[in-house]
């Protein structure tokens, strides 16, 4: 289990990464021209950019405290902010009619539920 914990988080922070570099350092137009980047045209500049970083902070969270063994808890914290995060991508896109996307954030939140319940219960790291 220990390791199918590790996968999800390993699995869940390349999409963190990969959302916050674009999300970061991508002109919020360019964004708003790839399938299912139209909700940057509903929102600032500013907003996009904190939602980047997050995300990259997000890669971070949820191998960096484990890896490094300083402050495991923030593994599964890192996971149940995410989950946050995924209830309002899901919402947003659900507002806008794209549901496939939808779709592709709750398996992102059950990912994170998943890391969250193992990380927090049963296989927590020890100190």
């Amino acid at each position: 289990m220990n390791l199918a914990l590790w996968t999800a988080a390993a699995l869940l922070a390349v999409v963190a990464l990969t959302g916050g570099i674009t999300k970061t350092f991508v002109s919020k137009d360019t964004l708003a021209a790839f399938h299912g980047g139209g909700w940057t045209g509903d929102v600032g500049v500013g907003f996009v950019k904190t939602l980047g970083v997050l995300e990259l902070l997000a890669a971070l969270g949820l191998i960096l405290p484990a890896a490094l063994a300083v402050a495991p808890v923030l593994v599964p914290v890192t996971a149940v902010c995410w989950v946050v995060l995924m209830i309002g991508a899901m919402i947003t896109h659900g507002r806008r009619g794209e549901f496939a996307l939808a779709g592709l954030n709750l398996i992102y939140l059950a990912l994170a539920a998943f890391i969250a319940w193992g990380r927090f219960g049963p296989w927590a790291f020890t100190a």
